[in-house]
């Protein structure tokens, strides 16, 4: 049971980081192109094939 003062602030100071580096993340608007995935899956710019 002792480990356990020492278990659950390491958890809960790793979660925060985690949180912190998500709004981060979020801030820097690392997430902003929605759009472009979606369009650039359709172009025939970047195949796997390669060109003879």
């Amino acid at each position: 049971m002792e480990v356990l003062a020492f278990l659950i602030p390491i958890a809960l100071f790793l979660g925060g980081l985690g949180l912190g580096a998500f709004f981060w993340a979020l801030k820097t608007r690392q997430f902003d192109d929605p759009e472009g995935d979606s369009r650039r899956i359709l172009t025939d710019d970047w195949d796997d094939r390669p060109k003879p």
